[in-house]
């Protein structure tokens, strides 16, 4: 039985306990309220990378990381009420293993859409990824026309591939041609022959070029007597570039996508003597390629964007702050672009649907961003990143669009000949050809 006394005191202690319960409640209700502008714990848009992050062009998928990080540092790694959380899909370089990499990322860590990727065999391999498990892949960058024809060939299935960052070669390698058509009309170099011949990595990123710009120069009254490829990776170059030295061609034309292959390429054809005005596409994609090439790399065509502005400028310096190293045109500064370019996309869709997920982000791309009703503008490379019905899966390309200057490189340094309005310098015939 309970006493007086014991009554009395468990009367003080509810008495007390009461107080404080109501003095809680009591609180302005404003100071407890979430912050509008904080993100929801329960809100995260997973965002899935895919990118070479290991492999024989993981120096690019360096420049992808940081690249992404920094532009979603930006935003805080928020989109509204969204917390950001990245799943890094390493594709080695490989679309076999790319394409376990992005069904795990797809099923196991559910992300809600991914954006990149480099190699154009990857991006070939991921477009059924993708598709089967209806999750949107922003600006890929595989270029090959095989990415295109995919598409055609099934629009609605393969529309999960939302948008390439690079079009097909055939649009683009034109510019190679005109460059030298304008240096033997003008006086500057005078070819021993019109021979013409191609090399490259052995992937569909490869011989897309090689094919599209033989097309080119054989339109033009060209002979293109023959072609070279060779694995992904490989450095040991010479039997191949005794072969193309012994082609006599005036031009050789190719492109590679990882960088130890291009400098070996590169410096091997020197050693060999090969007797050629050489066209290398992409050997600018990294921001040490002279490092690996020296002056071997003089009087080498190349087709890469610059850092012509203010903001391009400062964020390579801000890179190298972030990250000891200096990132290329091509890789760090569209990879940066593109990251941007989805935070928009994101934005946009979330303002318009209210959510983000696979659902909305694939119906804002299809409704809104592949009609042409949302373009960037607020990048660092090119003037407007834009989409039309007309251009899908590829952006639209041309002057204040998507447009790659050609470039000569001298010393380390790449001096835009074509187009005239950019031209920096005349094109200069090879000093090896003297």
């Amino acid at each position: 039985m309970f006493t007086k006394k014991r009554l009395w005191v468990l009367a003080l202690v509810f008495l007390f306990a009461f107080s404080l319960l109501i003095a809680g409640c009591a609180e302005d209700p404003v100071d407890d309220a979430p912050d509008d502008d904080a993100v929801d714990a329960d809100k995260v848009l997973k965002v899935g990378v895919l990118g070479p992050f290991t492999g024989p062009a993981a120096r690019t998928g360096e420049e992808f990381k940081g690249a992404v990080e920094m532009a979603f540092n930006r935003v805080d790694n928020q989109i509204g009420d969204y917390a950001v959380e990245f799943v890094w899909i390493d594709s080695q370089s490989d679309p076999e293993r790319a394409t376990r990499a992005y069904e795990e990322a797809a099923v196991r860590d559910q992300i809600d859409a991914g954006i990149l990727n480099w190699h154009s065999s990857v991006a070939v391999a991921a477009m059924d990824v993708a598709a089967r498990n209806q999750v949107p892949h922003f600006f890929g960058f595989g270029a090959t026309e095989v990415v295109n024809e995919k598409y055609e060939s099934d629009p609605e299935f393969y529309s999960y591939w939302m948008g390439k960052t690079w079009p097909t070669p055939s649009k683009l390698t034109g510019a190679y041609l005109e460059t030298l058509d304008e240096a033997i009309e003008e006086g500057l170099w005078e070819p021993r022959n019109k021979r013409f011949a191609v090399y490259g990595e052995d992937t569909d990123w490869g011989r897309s070029f090689g094919a599209a710009i033989a097309s080119d120069f054989e339109a033009a009254g060209w002979e293109v007597v023959g072609e070279e490829y060779f694995a992904v990776g490989e450095t040991e170059l010479v039997p191949l570039l005794y072969s193309l030295r012994d082609m006599d061609a005036s031009v050789i034309a190719g492109t590679v996508a990882t960088a130890p292959s291009f400098a070996a390429f590169i410096k091997q054809a020197q050693e060999v003597g090969v007797q050629s005005v050489i066209i290398a596409d992409g050997l600018g994609w990294i921001g040490e390629w002279y490092e690996m090439t020296g002056a071997d790399s003089n009087y080498v065509l190349d087709q890469i964007p610059a850092w012509t502005t203010d903001q391009a400028r400062q964020f390579v310096i801000d890179f190298e702050e972030e990250y000891g190293f200096t990132p290329s045109t091509s890789g760090g500064g569209l990879a940066y672009d593109q990251a941007s370019f989805f935070i928009q996309v994101a934005e946009a869709t979330l303002a318009e649907h209210g959510e983000l997920s696979r659902e909305t982000l694939y119906q804002y791309g299809q409704d809104t961003l592949w009609t042409g009703g949302l373009s960037f503008t607020d990048g660092i490379i090119m003037e407007e990143y834009m989409y039309s019905p007309d251009s899908v899966p590829d952006p639209v390309v041309g002057e204040g669009y998507f447009i790659f200057p050609v470039i000569q490189y001298f010393e380390g340094e790449g001096k835009i000949t074509w187009p005239a309005v950019w031209k920096e310098a005349d094109f200069q015939s090879p000093g090896y050809l003297e």
